[in-house]
């Protein structure tokens, strides 16, 4: 599978610290290099028959619909599409009027993930986002008037604006909309961000842990009283609508990785990232030089990612998969760490699978790095 990281965006979100720019002078420079970097990592995949290609960012919904089949045309120069490949665009509702869909329904794309984050003017306007409450609500069903059926939409929770019942209105709203894949994140307060600074000069208050807590719990149990499946700690889907491409990482596949700061693996043991910088990747895709670096996965390593990963899903970690691939030493040291867990039932074991029973997942990233080794 292929990820594709669009680097631009109208706005700064004020909780965001991913890496993009809100100036589109150099697009077209960047597209270019982006194709130049397709080709010459063409060989890096062994499966050249694509089950996911996904564009992300950043806003990739701030192309225009001919860049971004011009991207998918490069991919399809060196790669084929499954019959059913899932070909994802993430989306800012402001983006999404009837042309641009219009357009967008005659390309590869079948699946959208709406960057929607509330329906509540209050929570937007913390966020810094480009779009309207009003928006969030009418991008959807525009969407869905224009043939996508398969959309996914992000929620943000535990924001200052918000609280218990506003959280109830965005998941009834939700509902009634009948998107049919949600990922749901708690708002976290990043290094050197806008919302990390107000918080530090009193303009607004911290997130509550508590409420945050309160809140997943909530929405975990709402959104299978209506039919979802919570499948990852922070994703949730009706039947037939999980992430293919996600579903992916979380099961350790391979993946490569176009445009800055767009990481790659190779399955096994060597995991790769382009630079963070727009104007360093551009000039080193111009010289057709690769503008990454990569690492070598220690036993440790792998050990830490798989406990990591695995345990904030459904499937949890293949206890098989545990004993072929690591030395006894590591295993000797799993075991010893997950006996009291199991005790306390913070850890189960379901079909030779280690997880984490859903009542605990909210702490599922402590739980798992207390299994690290380090």
């Amino acid at each position: 599978m292929i990820y594709i990281h669009i680097p631009f965006c109208k706005q700064k979100c004020s909780y965001c610290n991913f890496h993009f720019s809100t100036s589109l002078n150099f697009k077209d420079q960047m597209l270019r290099a982006m194709k130049t970097e397709i080709l010459l990592r063409k060989d890096e995949l062994q499966n050249k028959n694509l089950k996911s290609l996904y564009f992300g960012g950043g806003t990739p919904s701030i192309l225009s619909v001919d860049e971004i089949n011009s991207l998918i045309d490069e991919v399809l120069r060196y790669f084929s599409f499954e019959k059913d490949i899932e070909v994802t665009l993430e989306a800012n509702p402001d983006d999404l009027d009837k042309n641009f869909l219009k357009q967008l329904a005659g390309t590869p794309v079948n699946r959208l993930s709406i960057g929607t984050q509330s329906f509540f003017e209050e929570d937007l306007k913390l966020m810094n986002r480009a779009h309207s409450a009003s928006e969030a609500e009418s991008s959807i069903k525009r969407a869905q008037d224009s043939g996508f059926e398969n959309l996914s939409i992000d929620l943000i929770y535990g924001s200052p604006t918000s609280n218990l019942e506003i959280w109830k209105e965005n998941l009834n709203k939700t509902i009634a909309l009948e998107v049919p894949h949600i990922s749901s994140y708690a708002l976290t307060v990043e290094p050197k961000t806008a919302l990390e600074n107000w918080i530090s000069k009193g303009k607004i208050k911290s997130p509550r842990e508590e409420e945050q807590n309160r809140e997943f719990y909530y929405l975990s149990d709402f959104l299978k009283d209506h039919g979802f499946e919570h499948y990852e700690v922070s994703n949730f889907a009706k039947p037939g609508f999980y992430s293919r491409h996600n579903s992916a990482y979380w099961k350790y596949n391979e993946y490569l990785g176009i445009g800055p700061s767009a990481h790659s693996y190779n399955g096994f043991d060597v995991r790769s990232w382009n630079v963070a910088n727009n104007q360093q990747y551009i000039k080193k895709l111009n010289d057709k030089l690769l503008a990454k670096e990569e690492e070598i996965l220690s036993q440790e390593d792998q050990f830490n990612e798989m406990i990591m990963i695995g345990l904030r899903t459904i499937w949890g970690v293949d206890l098989e998969s545990l004993k072929n691939k690591f030395s006894e030493r590591l295993l000797e040291h799993f075991h010893r760490e997950i006996k009291a867990k199991m005790e306390e039932g913070i850890l189960i074991i379901e079909n030779e699978h280690l997880k984490i029973p859903e009542k605990h997942w909210f702490m599922a990233d402590g739980i798992a790095s207390d299994l690290f080794i380090v």
